[in-house]
């Protein structure tokens, strides 16, 4: 279904901790000086203007970066997320929020690749037109879960896989253990980042449940809930699941949490888990 638009959501608390959690992961690769891709399934439009009609529509970025950005004092772990933002936003003001595609615009080095697809016909133009200049970076207008197959493993066997499809297709929480179970056995080694909602928590229970039978090791969960589970419409929560974590991302995490928890819940009715799902 190609009505999503990433546009309506784009800061909210999900973004967030999604980047917060992507943002480590490049920057522990790069511990090292080999070369690795970064490949992002639904890379969206790349970059979203805050004050735009979609975003003021549902403003959700309001209770997600807004409450970041305003912070005098943040944790150090969040240097290189915040360092980020102030990029696309010199003058103090939070105009642009940078989506994952330009997070790693960002960070990756000259010999480091990135491979990006997006279906969406409106926002595809607008992530080739972010990428047009750069040399390192392939942008497909295909489909995300098909880039599992033919990318990798990449020549380097060093990477990061970003995979956050909007899941407005039901079939898309079942279309993902699949997915990473052919991609797991081209390239086992890589660090791959899940990102799930948490809209109805049978469903998202299920496809974790579904990732978990794989028979895939080291996967840890990092979830932020802003309220409890309950059966209205709407996102209570989200998460990310990380197969081959850095080894120092659940401690950062541990520390990072309950910051996040404390800024982004206001009302105070949430919480937050992190947790080895699968260990060696």
């Amino acid at each position: 279904m190609l009505s999503y638009r990433h546009s309506y959501h784009a800061g909210n608390h999900a973004d967030v901790l999604k980047h917060v959690v992507l943002t480590l992961c490049i920057e522990a690769l790069k511990e090292k000086d080999k070369p690795f891709l970064y490949l992002d399934t639904h890379s969206g439009a790349g970059r979203y203007l805050l004050q735009s009609e979609h975003a003021e529509k549902t403003g959700e970025y309001l209770s997600g970066v807004n409450l970041i950005w305003q912070q005098p004092n943040t944790p150090d772990l969040l240097n290189t997320y915040i360092s980020i933002l102030k990029r696309y936003n010199p003058y103090q003001t939070l105009k642009y929020y940078p989506g994952s595609p330009l997070i790693a615009k960002q960070l990756l080095r000259e010999q480091d690749k990135l491979n990006l697809t997006e279906l969406h016909p409106t926002d595809y133009p607008l992530l080739r037109q972010e990428f047009n200049k750069d040399k390192r970076a392939k942008v497909l207008r295909e489909d995300g879960f098909i880039q599992l197959k033919s990318k990798l493993p990449p020549v380097t066997r060093r990477g990061i896989i970003l995979i956050d499809p909007s899941y407005e297709i039901k079939n898309d929480y079942y279309k993902i253990p699949s997915a990473l179970f052919e991609a797991y056995k081209r390239f086992a080694t890589g660090i791959y980042l899940i990102w799930y909602p948490v809209v109805s928590r049978t469903t998202t229970q299920r496809m974790i449940d579904d990732i978990i039978k794989l028979g895939i090791k080291r996967i840890s969960q990092f979830e932020l809930a802003l309220k409890p589970d309950n059966n209205q419409k709407g996102m209570t929560a989200s998460g990310m699941i990380v197969i081959n974590p850095p080894w120092k991302l659940h401690e950062q995490m541990q520390t990072i949490m309950p910051w996040l928890k404390q800024i982004l819940d206001t009302e105070k009715t949430g919480s937050f888990t992190v947790k080895q799902l699968v260990s060696e």
